[in-house]
């Protein structure tokens, strides 16, 4: 079944994350935190902290199921009685304020009958780069590292998917003002006559199958770059925009919490350390500004 499948590889592949993760760093080890959704299933949560490199960071599973209450019904825009939810969420938060934080997620939902039978199926996912100083041939290889994901499976997925990023990691509050330089993003992608369900779920496994491609040379460019208490202030700053995001506008985040799901695990994703300065404005032609004024306007990397 697709569902079980999905639940084997990402269980896998938070195996594969964690033990990456840990050997770049060097230093922190991933605690696993497993724990049961009142409501039914539930997951496990590995955090590192205080590393050489990371200073918070998370790879998490869930799998949870149990009765769809109107309030997450109508988020989602399903009718049904029940539901059923697999996936894995990371955000890495560094310490370096030259190294970039990232997040990915890669999900599957099913939605079921009063008598049990799936009326709906849809797989979403992707992952965005959250730099705190521009550096191109980063932001470059990140997206090229995606691109040459979809491709394999139709050339025309990548730009679609980015213009989503784009749109969704977006501050809408502050003038779409974007979290990051983005990624890709897709989501409610059901089967049909164009792409078949099992389409969707070997284009989601092969995204998070290249994570570790697109982001862990990044941090081998950067983890001993030196940094100023400057620099670390304006992480802090960003930081504070991250956070913005994950309260006011993300759907993993309202989709867990009104879903009774395990708060500590959905507010994992918080950067430990953040600053909300009144209009805090970076120098004029710093590149705290230059970062700045391209998260106003997205543009093509490759």
């Amino acid at each position: 079944m697709v569902k079980d499948q999905f639940v084997q590889h990402i269980q896998s592949l938070q195996n594969k994350i964690c033990a990456n993760l840990e050997q770049i760093d060097g230093k922190a080890k991933f605690i696993a935190d497993k724990w049961e959704r009142p409501g039914g299933g539930g997951g496990t949560t590995r955090v590192i902290s205080n590393g050489a490199i990371f200073e918070k960071g998370g790879v998490n599973i869930s799998i949870v199921q149990g009765e769809l209450s109107p309030m997450a019904a109508q988020q989602l825009k399903v009718n049904g009685e029940n539901f059923f939810a697999a996936g894995l969420s990371l955000v890495i938060h560094p310490f370096n304020p030259m190294v970039p934080t990232v997040h990915a997620n890669w999900r599957y939902f099913e939605v079921y009958d009063a008598k049990g039978k799936v009326t709906d199926a849809w797989f979403g996912g992707g992952t965005d780069l959250t730099p705190y100083y521009l550096v191109e041939e980063d932001v470059i290889h990140f997206h090229a590292t995606q691109k040459k994901c979809c491709d394999a499976f139709d050339k025309k997925l990548f730009s679609q998917f980015k213009a989503q990023c784009d749109s969704y990691f977006s501050n809408h509050h502050r003038g779409g003002e974007r979290r990051g330089v983005g990624g890709i993003f897709f989501d409610h992608c059901r089967g049909n006559e164009e792409y078949s369900l099992d389409f969707w779920k070997e284009f989601t496994e092969a995204n998070g199958n290249i994570f570790l491609d697109g982001y862990l040379p990044i941090v081998e460019n950067h983890k001993n770059d030196s940094f100023t208490d400057a620099n670390k202030y304006w992480q802090e700053i960003r930081r504070g925009r991250y956070v913005e995001f994950n309260l006011l506008h993300d759907r993993g985040t309202l989709f867990g919490i009104k879903t009774n799901g395990r708060t500590e695990s959905i507010l994992m994703s918080l950067p430990p350390i953040v600053r909300f300065d009144y209009d805090y404005q970076p120098a004029a032609g710093s590149e705290e500004e230059r970062l700045l004024n391209l998260l106003r306007q997205p543009r093509e990397w490759v």
